[in-house]
């Protein structure tokens, strides 16, 4: 790394050398200056991680630029949707709501007898936001002798006055799926609709929700059981303060987000899914996932990041040429289908390997001999611990090639959990735990019902009429 005009890389190199050859330092002049070299290694490290080659969001990427994409030299390109974009064209409705007739002022043309030959139609779509109130009159009827009767009203009215279902959806709507904070949501009903409702009462609405779906909540864990390949992800949250970790087990149907104390293996066992899980998990290689009984795929997408890493600060030339080639065996593998022939598997394979054994020319392992008398593993650098991984793990890391259902990347698990961080964003934290248990259970519906092509609202008032979707209700 070079700063202004100086290439620090080299800078530390020669300290080193200065220390190893400088018999005159004091021992506590040389702990001294062997300890900044190390701190100033590690600050170096983290001065260039972006979201290239490391985990880090791309909203955190120094120097990110804002505003429109630049544009190409000497492209010129018009606002809006550019050629071969596929729009989305408003279209007119066969059963408009109003009709409203516009006829000729007679005044405005020619004297004369005309015949009607029809009309020209343009519609207008309006939206309307407001308050409907529907009064049940329940009819009380009574015998000869005093004995009175009255008509049962629907389902679900029990209170003189009580807030409708689709009251409920659209509060529980706008704060889980659109993660607008309580306080919004409040004063969007007070001013738009003229309907007051606390902050309480709009929690007890989620707490509802939580609560008619525990019975989803049991079939979405039957369901990922069962499923040949899903996705896993975890990200930490804040509840009140305090750490805490949000577990998501998804594929491309199913959903399921789960909060727990831990990261690692009493998470996984407290959801329910993953130990009796017998397909294939995609992941990141998070340790605890491999005690599972499970085949595992590895998300390539982290170890081309991390490869950008070691070749931009570790000057790696064999993490390059890995990154092209699993770029390479990616794109061959999606033009192939999904699935590559033997022939070609075996020359990939074999071109992975020559790779790996130039990074052990490269970036050799530490020598046995500076480790003497000392205890535990001889530590490693980043670039010999990924160039180690990529061997030990070299079936999990190009199972894409071979499996038609195994992607090249963690996406799906990582897509789903992105609105996760999108909250904490937003809000900051989860009040209470009990409000991040209700996130999960009724983001996992969301998601689930999104993945079957139901809208959110649609599924919510469902939910709140008191039942469940089709395809969730045939499984009960």
């Amino acid at each position: 790394m070079t700063i202004g005009k100086i290439n620090i890389d080299s800078a530390l190199k020669n300290v080193e050398t200065l220390l190893r050859e400088d018999k005159s330092a004091s021992p506590q002049m040389r702990a001294m200056m062997e300890l900044l070299v190390v701190v100033i290694g590690l600050l170096l490290a983290k001065l260039g991680l972006n979201s290239s080659n490391s985990s880090t969001p791309p909203s955190k990427d120094p120097h990110r630029p804002r505003g429109s994409k630049q544009k190409a030299k000497g492209e010129k390109r018009k606002p809006g949707g550019q050629p071969g974009h596929e729009g989305n064209t408003i279209k007119k409705v066969d059963n408009p709501d109003v009709i409203e007739p516009i006829e000729i002022d007679r005044r405005t043309i020619p004297s004369g007898k005309y015949t009607p030959m029809g009309f020209e139609s343009r519609q207008v779509i309006e939206i309307e936001i407001s308050k409907k109130v529907i009064e049940y009159r329940a009819e009380i009827l009574e015998d000869a002798l005093g004995n009175q009767f009255v008509a049962r009203f629907p389902d679900g009215v029990t209170r003189p006055v009580q807030y409708g279902n689709s009251i409920k959806a659209q509060a529980v709507y706008m704060s889980q799926q659109q993660l607008i904070p309580y306080d919004r949501v409040r004063d969007y009903f007070a001013d738009q609709c003229g309907i007051p409702i606390s902050a309480g009462t709009l929690f007890n609405f989620n707490q509802e929700a939580f609560g008619l779906l525990e019975v989803f909540e049991a079939i979405v864990v039957r369901q990922l059981i069962a499923q040949g390949l899903l996705h896993a992800d975890e990200t930490g949250i804040n509840v009140n303060g305090k750490l805490l970790w949000l577990h998501t087990v998804s594929n491309g149907k199913w959903t399921l987000f789960f909060p727990h104390a831990t990261r690692g293996g009493k998470a996984m066992k407290a959801m329910g899914i993953l130990e009796n899980f017998r397909g294939i998990l995609c992941h990141d290689h998070w340790k605890p996932y491999f005690q599972l009984k499970c085949l595992h795929s590895l998300c390539n997408a982290h170890h081309l990041r991390e490869l950008e890493r070691a070749f931009e600060h570790d000057g790696q030339k064999w993490a390059k040429k890995m990154q092209d080639l699993l770029v390479e065996i990616n794109e061959a593998t999606e033009k192939a289908g999904g699935r590559l022939a033997a022939k070609m598997v075996k020359a990939f394979v074999s071109r992975y390997r020559n790779v790996l054994t130039r990074g052990d020319r490269e970036c050799p392992p530490p020598d046995p001999k500076d480790h003497v008398g000392k205890r535990g593993r001889a530590a490693r650098s980043k670039s010999r611990n990924l160039l180690e991984r990529l061997r030990e793990f070299e079936t999990e890391t190009l199972r894409f090639m071979t499996n038609k259902v195994v992607p090249f990347t963690n996406n799906q698990g990582e897509r789903d959990i992105r609105m996760t961080k999108v909250q904490q964003k937003i809000s900051g934290c989860f009040r209470s735990f009990e409000g991040a248990q209700i996130f999960c259970r009724v983001r996992s519906y969301l998601s689930t019902c999104g993945k079957q092509g139901l809208a959110p609202t649609d599924a919510l008032q469902m939910l709140f009429a008191g039942r469940l979707p089709d395809f969730i209700a045939k499984l009960e």
